[in-house]
C-alpha cells in the first residue's frame, strides 16, 4: 500500500438489516478518523490476513463469525491449504490478539471473469466460528441501494507493498491509507471505455501518491457513517500503484448483497448498511471521448435551506445556532453553541481556527497558510480537541486563496478562503455564520464574542480535554487602537479591534483565523477574523482582527452566486 500522502464526504442515514448490526463496523479501539501510515492495534478489527504456508498472500475482511470476504483473483484451484488470521497487527512481530482458522470452503462468484476482473469477489468459510472481542469483530457491508459519490472519504488497509515492487518494511505492521472515491465515469476515462463495470468502484487521488498495492488484494475499502464503518469495496486491481490519473479499482460490495446473504445463511447474516452520499454525484458531469452520456438524469439535490433568495441563499439559516440560547456565559462553550466554528489541522495538529460561511468554504487568516495546500484538513461540528466529537465532520482543504493584498509584515488584509473537498450538510451542530456586509458599522463598545481552542494565556496551552472556549469582548475604536499600538498606519481600515482596557480577556495563539461575532436579533454576524496582538490580554492592547465587512466583493467573487454566503448589514446603536 502506498501511503505517501493523505480526501471527502459523508453525513448519512443508517438502514438496519440483520444480526451483525449490533457489533459490525464499530471498532472500540479506533476512536480516530485520521492517522499516520501504521494502524494502531485494534483499529481495524475485521482485517484478515490470508496465509499460505505461513506467508501472507492477500487481505480479506471478516463479515460474520464464520465468513471472510476477499478477492477471487487471490484464489487458485491448485492452491494448498489457506489460513485466515484475524486480530493480527504485524506480519513479523508478536500478535497477542491473533486467532487463526483454516479455510474449509472457497466460493468464487459464478460470474467472476479472470480476464477483466469483473465480479472479483470470493467468500471463504472458516473451519470454526471466531469469538468477537475488541480486536476481532466484523465490518458492516454496503447494502444494495448504497451510493458512494465521487469524493467520498474512504480508507483502505493491508500489508501490501508501499510502492510498486517495494515491500512493506519490518516489522510489517498493518497499514492504512485515506483515499477519495473516483466516480465510475471518470474511472472509465482513465482506464478506457468499457473496462470499468457497474460491479466496480474506484478510489484514489488525481495526483497519485496514495493507493492500495500488491499484497493488499482482497482487503477492504471502507467509509464511515456515523460511528459505523461500512465496506464499499474489495481491493481488486490497478495500473501500477498510486500513479497519477489511475485510481485503484475495487469490487463494489453493494452489488453482492443477495449473493452474500444466500451463502452465509439467515442465522448468521452479515450486517448490511445502506450508505447514502448527500447531494448530487459530481461524476455525472464527467465526459471524455467515447463515453456515452449518463443513462439517468442527475438526481435532484435536496436543500436544507428554505426560502433561498437569489442574492443571499443562506440568509434564512446562517448565523442561527439552535443550541446557543445564552448571550453571556463562562469560558467553555456548550456543544452546538457555535456551529460554524472550524478547527484547521495540519499533520494531525490543530493550527488555526476558521468559520464556515457556506457549504463549501471556510474563512480564516492568511497568516495561517502558505499559498499551496499542505495536507490541511477542516473539522466541523468539533467540540473537543481530545475528547469524543459525535457531531464532527471532516473535509480536506483542496484550495487556499489568500487575499492578493495580504502583507505578512503588517498583517494587513490577513484573510484566506479555504475550499472544502466536498459540501457539508447543515444540521444543528454544523451551519454557516452570517458575514458583515460592506455597509456594516461596529461602534466602540459593541459586544462581541470570540471562540477557539487557543492558549488560555501567553504560553499556557488549553488544558485537557481542550474543549472549545468562548470569550466576550467589546469593540475598541480604531483611533484608540492605533494609539495603543503607538504607530501610525499599523491599524488600518481593514482591521477591527476588541478587548478590555484592563486586559484579561482576549484571543491568543491557536485562535488565529477564528471568528469574532456580534448578535443582531437572533442572528450572529461575523465582524472579524482573529489576526494579531501584543501577547494575549495585556492591558491597553486589544486584539486585532481582520474587518470582514471590507471583503464582501472579494469573498462573493470566489464563492460564486450559486452558493453565496449570507451577508448581513450590522448597524451599531439602538
Amino acid at each position: 500500500m502506498d501511503t505517501s500522502r493523505s480526501m471527502l464526504f459523508l453525513l448519512l442515514l443508517l438502514k438496519e438489516c440483520a444480526a451483525q448490526l449490533n457489533v459490525c463496523g464499530m471498532p472500540p479501539l479506533n476512536p480516530r478518523i485520521v492517522g499516520g501510515e501504521a494502524a494502531p492495534p485494534g483499529a481495524w478489527p475485521w482485517q484478515v490476513s490470508l496465509d499460505i504456508s505461513g506467508l501472507h498472500i492477500c487481505g480479506g475482511s471478516l463479515i460474520n463469525s464464520e465468513w471472510v470476504l476477499s478477492a477471487a483473483h487471490c484464489i487458485s484451484s491448485t492452491s494448498p491449504m489457506m489460513t485466515a488470521v484475524v486480530g493480527r497487527q504485524s506480519q513479523m512481530g508478536s500478535n497477542p490478539n491473533e486467532v487463526s482458522r483454516s479455510v474449509v470452503e472457497q466460493i468464487l462468484h459464478p460470474d467472476y471473469n479472470p480476464a477483466t476482473l469483473d465480479n472479483d469477489v470470493v467468500l471463504l468459510r472458516l473451519s470454526s466460528p471466531v469469538a468477537f472481542n475488541d480486536f476481532i469483530r466484523p465490518v458492516c457491508l454496503a447494502a444494495a441501494q448504497s451510493s458512494f459519490f465521487a469524493g467520498t472519504d474512504s480508507w483502505v488497509t493491508g500489508w501490501g507493498n508501499i510502492g510498486s515492487g517495494v515491500p512493506l518494511p519490518a516489522p510489517q505492521d498493518l497499514m492504512e491509507v485515506e483515499v477519495p472515491i473516483v466516480g465510475n465515469r471518470q474511472c472509465q476515462c482513465d482506464y478506457g471505455i468499457g473496462s470499468i463495470t457497474d460491479n466496480m468502484i474506484c478510489a484514489g487521488l488525481r495526483e497519485g501518491g496514495k493507493d492500495s498495492c500488491q499484497g493488499d488484494s482482497g482487503g477492504p475499502m471502507m467509509s464511515k457513517q456515523g460511528s459505523v464503518w461500512v465496506q464499499s469495496g474489495v481491493v481488486s486491481f490497478g495500473n501500477g500503484c498510486a500513479r497519477p490519473d489511475f485510481p485503484g479499482v475495487y469490487a463494489r460490495v453493494s452489488q453482492y448483497q443477495d449473493w452474500i446473504s444466500i451463502l452465509t445463511g439467515n442465522d448468521n447474516l452479515p450486517g448490511f448498511v445502506t450508505f447514502t452520499s448527500p447531494g448530487t454525484d459530481p461524476d455525472v458531469e464527467v465526459s471524455c471521448s467515447g463515453l456515452p452520456p449518463p443513462t439517468t438524469a442527475p438526481p435532484i439535490t435536496t436543500t436544507l435551506i428554505p426560502n433561498i433568495t437569489p442574492t443571499s441563499p443562506l440568509l434564512d439559516m446562517c448565523g442561527q445556532a439552535p443550541f446557543n440560547t445564552r448571550i453571556v456565559g463562562g469560558e467553555e462553550a456548550p456543544p452546538g453553541a457555535w456551529p460554524w466554528q472550524v478547527s484547521l489541522h495540519r499533520r494531525r495538529r490543530h493550527i488555526c481556527g476558521g468559520s464556515l460561511i457556506n457549504s463549501e468554504w471556510v474563512l480564516s487568516a492568511a497568516h495561517c497558510f502558505r499559498k499551496r495546500v499542505r495536507g490541511e484538513k477542516a473539522y466541523l461540528g468539533r467540540q473537543s480537541q481530545q475528547g469524543p466529537n459525535p457531531n464532527e465532520v471532516r473535509r480536506r482543504i483542496i484550495e487556499i486563496i489568500r487575499h492578493p493584498d495580504y502583507n505578512s509584515c503588517t498583517s494587513d488584509n490577513d484573510l484566506a478562503l479555504l475550499r472544502l473537498s466536498s459540501p457539508v450538510a447543515f444540521n444543528d451542530f454544523i451551519r454557516p455564520v452570517c458575514l458583515a456586509a460592506d455597509q456594516s458599522s461596529f461602534s466602540a463598545g459593541t459586544e462581541s464574542w470570540v471562540t477557539g481552542w487557543g492558549d488560555i494565556s501567553t504560553g499556557v496551552p488549553l488544558p485537557s480535554p481542550q474543549n472549545l472556549m468562548e470569550v466576550k469582548v467589546p469593540v475598541v475604536g480604531n483611533c484608540l487602537c492605533s494609539l495603543a499600538y503607538n504607530s501610525v498606519g499599523i491599524i488600518t481600515d481593514n482591521m477591527i479591534c476588541a478587548g478590555l482596557a484592563e486586559g484579561g480577556k482576549d484571543s491568543c495563539q491557536g485562535d488565529s483565523g477564528g471568528p469574532m461575532m456580534s448578535k443582531k436579533g437572533s442572528v450572529w454576524v461575523q465582524s472579524g477574523v482573529v489576526s494579531f496582538g501584543v501577547d494575549c490580554a495585556l492591558p491597553e492592547f486589544p486584539g486585532v482582527y481582520t474587518r470582514v465587512s471590507r471583503y464582501q466583493d472579494w469573498i462573493s467573487s470566489h464563492t460564486g452566486d450559486d452558493n453565496l454566503p449570507g451577508f448581513v448589514t450590522f448597524t451599531s446603536g439602538p
